[in-house]
This record gives C-alpha cells, sequence and structure tokens, in this order.
C-alpha cells in the first residue's frame, strides 16, 4: 500500500493522503505528500474535507435521538418541518413542475434516512432538475450558504420527483435530517453531533469548521490532466452546517467512529448507540423497486442502510457486508464486519474524472490481509 500511495503521488496524481487500516489490535496510519502542491507536509493529524462522509455521522445522530423517542422513524416530520407538509408529487421524474399530483402519504424520518423521500440528485436535463439548480440546492460537498429555514423554504416550494418510499435518490435526506435533528432538539446542528458523537467517541477534531485551518490540506479539482486549487475556508462557520457534507475529520476520528461501528456501539466502556440503531445504520434498508438504474450514484450489488452503503454481493458474519461511503473532496472508508477490517483514504484530490487510486487502496487492503 505505501509504495502504490507514494507512487500516486510521486506522479502528480495525489499532492497528499493519509491511509488508516485498523484490524483486531493492530492500526496503521501512514501519511504521504504535502498540504498543497508546494506546502508542509501530510501528518497524521492531517484535517480532511469529507463531504459526503458526513451522512452516515448525521444518520448516527439520528438514531441516538429515536432512541430516546425524540423521534420515531414512521412518524410524519411535517409537525418540525412544515415545509414538508402537503406534498405535491410530479406525475413524472422528467414532468414540467406543474405537472404534479398530491403525496400518497407523508413523509417520515425513515424515508430521509434511506433517501426515499421524493427528492435528490435527480438524473438528467429535467425541469425539476434545473429547479434545485436555480435555488441552490442541488446536491453538492459546497455548502449551500443559507440559514436552514431559509434552505428548507427554498426545498418546500419545489414538487417532489417521486411518491414517499418509492425511490432511492441521493443526497438531499441528509441535509433534511440535519434540520430535523436540530428542530427536535432546539440545538445547532453543528452542538448536537458534538455533544451526541463526537464527544463520546473523543473525535476531537471533527466539525463544521477548525481554528487549526493550518492542518487543512488544499483541495485541488482535476482540469484536464491538471490540479486546480478550489478556494474554500475552513476557519468560518458555515451559514447552513450541511448534515450530508459539511464536516471536516481526521484518520484518528473516523476510525473510533467505525470503531463504533464495528464493535456494535460501544466505544470502550461508553455504549453511544444500541445494537439495534447499529444494524439500522449498516445493513441494507431498500427494497429492490427503490433501488436506482445501475449505472447511478449506488452501483449494482450495493444497497443503502441509514447513511451509508452497504455491498450486498457478498454478506459476511451476521448478515452484514461491507460498509461505508466516500466524499466528493476524495475520501473515502469502508468497514469489513466477516474481517473485524476498517480501511480509510483521505486525499484532497475531487472525486472528478475517475479515481483509481481508491480501487488500489481497496485492492492492496485485502491484499494486506490475504
Amino acid at each position: 500500500m505505501r509504495g502504490v500511495m507514494d507512487g500516486y503521488v510521486a506522479d502528480g496524481t495525489l499532492p497528499g493522503a493519509v491511509t488508516a487500516v485498523s484490524r483486531g489490535g493492530e492500526t496503521h496510519i501512514a501519511s504521504y505528500g504535502r498540504l498543497s502542491i508546494d506546502g508542509e507536509p501530510v501528518g497524521r493529524d492531517t484535517i480532511f474535507r469529507i463531504a459526503s462522509m458526513t451522512k452516515p455521522v448525521t444518520a448516527a445522530a439520528v438514531m441516538s435521538l429515536v432512541e430516546e423517542c425524540v423521534l420515531r422513524l414512521d412518524d410524519p416530520v411535517e409537525e418540525l418541518l412544515p415545509e414538508l407538509a402537503d406534498r405535491r408529487v410530479l406525475t413524472s421524474p422528467d414532468a414540467p413542475l406543474s405537472d404534479t399530483v398530491p403525496a400518497a402519504r407523508p413523509i417520515n424520518a425513515r424515508d430521509l434516512l434511506t433517501f426515499t423521500f421524493g427528492l435528490g440528485a435527480v438524473p438528467g436535463d429535467v425541469p425539476i432538475a434545473k429547479a434545485m439548480h436555480e435555488a441552490g440546492l442541488s446536491p453538492s460537498p459546497v455548502d449551500p450558504g443559507v440559514a436552514p429555514d431559509e434552505w428548507m423554504r427554498r426545498l418546500g416550494e419545489l414538487p417532489l420527483a417521486y411518491q414517499p418510499g418509492d425511490q432511492w435518490l441521493y443526497h438531499t435526506g441528509s441535509d433534511v435530517l440535519g434540520v430535523l435533528i436540530a428542530r427536535a432538539t432546539g440545538r445547532k446542528l453543528a452542538d448536537l453531533l458534538r455533544e451526541r458523537i463526537f464527544e463520546p467517541l473523543g473525535m476531537r477534531d471533527t466539525g463544521f469548521h477548525t481554528s487549526a485551518e493550518s492542518r487543512v490540506p488544499t483541495v485541488y479539482m482535476p482540469d484536464d490532466g491538471v490540479l486546480v486549487p478550489f478556494p474554500a475556508s475552513a476557519s468560518e462557520e458555515p451559514a447552513f452546517g450541511s448534515g450530508a457534507g459539511g464536516l471536516l475529520s481526521t484518520a484518528d476520528d473516523l476510525l473510533a467512529f467505525y470503531r463504533m461501528l464495528r464493535n456494535g456501539g460501544k466505544h470502550g466502556r461508553t455504549r453511544v448507540l444500541s445494537r439495534a440503531s447499529v444494524e439500522l445504520l449498516t445493513t441494507d434498508r431498500l427494497v429492490e423497486s427503490q433501488k436506482p438504474d445501475p449505472a447511478a450514484t449506488l452501483p449494482e450489488n450495493v444497497g443503502w442502510a441509514f447513511g451509508q452503503s452497504v455491498v450486498t454481493r457478498r454478506v459476511g458474519l451476521a448478515g452484514v457486508g461491507q460498509f461505508g461511503w466516500s466524499g466528493g473532496f476524495g475520501t473515502t472508508a469502508f468497514a469489513e464486519p466477516a474481517e473485524g477490517l476498517i480501511a480509510i483514504l483521505l486525499t484532497q484530490r475531487a472525486l472528478t474524472g475517475g479515481a483509481p487510486h481508491f480501487q488500489d487502496f481497496e485492492t492492496t487492503t485485502y491484499q494486506a490481509l490475504a
């Protein structure tokens, strides 16, 4: 693995990276390259923008509230999110925005956790996708830049692309969940995540912004073979705080989160989540009719748990396959319960135009096991 990753840094594919592999009592963490092309070296404590790897963290916080009956998975969310009451639904995903019918039922928290509430990354050049873009609601690793109430107001003005519960659509459900749990508790999402997840797990460097900006690498966007810096501040508190993609974190912090899931919700002697919650967070929750075309974001033989994907083509102990997710700014993590394995790759190269280093990281991880 070190040789492969060093090669990607040497040929300019990656400015820098951190890898972490943990199995049983062994953990190996290595850093490569630099924070920017001409910058300081990457270290074990480098703080990466993890983008969509935020989603399972938000889902875990939701389940902590479900355990306390602050929320219920199958109750309508419209009492806390009135913007989602009395929804209209397009007659087909490519229909004009005025061509709608009433929603067959209210939206519930389970719909949001499984990304089946009716909106998200709608594929194709269709009116609803254009309307989401114009409203600043398109799925993106970039913070929307508006306050949560304004974001929800904009979302509530659009029809749903599908009936609640009918079809998996990526991303937007996690942003709605962030608003939902903030309203349910009267807390800012950042404070809620810190109290429910980060502090119990000792995730000291995870949050929506950081005072240690010198430890945050420059994000690069590949453009015709050239890495172009993407301007983004890590020190300023975002206006929205995206539950779908706003967090920054480190390899050690993410190891703590995935160890908790691997260990059935426990961190040392502290129980962070129940085993029942962890099962929902790590096993496929979709029926076949809800799954998208294999060419969409969710590949063939991959299902969706609450907040992250699950490989369904090979299932290990207790019916749990490999689970995890990636972030659009160049990060990924997965756990393999049958092997007691956790593997994390953090980079600052955005996932545009393919990511062979992701596949090689996974391959070398399993080669090491073999």
